[in-house]
């Protein structure tokens, strides 16, 4: 296994930095439970920023070793419904697709998207990027069962509209830490760090970070040929189809007939039977 991150945030007023996990966790019960943790602080020094440039925290993770290079670790990117993403290629970005869909996206490259028709910002985009900075360990053969969901939720692109910066950064929950509360696979809970709140820190104390989706104002000069520096040379990725769990076959039914038939007596040529 990979040790887990450890790093630092400078706070920012003008962005809103959050942390998603793939468990549900309410804002009010992220308040509650942090009310109890000063006292659980452990002294270290976290290495990285939060809000360190892109590519910064997934190339000091592939440092550490590991079966992390070369990886393609599936990834789910989630939109509202309608919008469209599309993934830089070769230099340009790729024909829009619509949200979910899954792909293969290495640890430590950092890989701009293109979201155009947003609910409310009709004729406005977003070019925000992902950074994977660790990757999961599923059973052989279902690694595309198990994605890293990552939500480009209503509210951010939003904020991004606006020129705000969002940073989310997304972990695997600790099964020891976790809230008992149901999950909603179909929606990423995420919970406010607040100001001044390492979002890496947060996201490290509760479990295993794994990306940091960013989005904020910045736009290319030029959508369609965007340059390799804005799209940071096009990393490549595959794309993955959709996970459908193998159907299991429904038990067979019992022939009640040829059950019934198998009990009756049965008649031998010439024989009578008697009532």
């Amino acid at each position: 296994m990979v040790p887990q991150l450890r790093s630092p945030v400078a706070a920012r007023e003008a962005g809103r930095v959050r942390v998603a996990r793939t468990l549900a966790m309410a804002l009010v019960l992220w308040f509650e439970a942090a009310s109890s943790l000063p006292a659980q602080e452990p002294n270290m020094h976290y290495r990285h920023q939060g809000l360190a440039p892109p590519g910064a925290i997934g190339s000091a993770q592939l440092q550490r070793g590991g079966p992390l290079p070369g990886y393609f670790q599936p990834v789910e990117i989630r939109a509202p419904q309608g919008t469209k993403v599309a993934l830089a290629v070769g230099g340009s970005f790729e024909a829009p697709r619509n949200a979910p869909f899954n792909v293969g996206l290495l640890i430590a490259p950092v890989y701009r998207l293109r979201v155009s028709n947003i609910p409310g910002g009709e004729g406005q985009e977003v070019f925000p990027t992902i950074e994977v900075i660790d990757r999961l360990y599923p059973p052989p053969g279902e690694q595309r069962r198990f994605p890293i969901p990552v939500e480009l939720s209503e509210e951010d692109l939003q904020l991004a509209l606006e020129g705000k910066f969002v940073t989310r950064v997304i972990y695997l929950e600790d099964p020891q830490m976790a809230l008992p509360i149901l999950d909603k696979p179909e929606r990423q809970n995420w919970f406010d760090t607040g100001p001044g709140v390492n979002p890496l820190q947060e996201a490290d104390r509760w479990g295993r970070p794994l990306a940091v989706l960013r989005m904020g104002g910045r736009v290319p000069e030029d959508a369609e040929q965007p340059g390799p520096l804005f799209l940071n040379g096009s990393p490549p990725f595959t794309v993955f189809r959709p996970f459908l769990a193998e159907s299991v076959p429904a038990p067979a039914q019992p022939d009640v007939a040829a059950q019934r038939a198998a009990l009756r007596p049965k008649r031998a040529s010439g024989e009578k039977i008697r009532r």
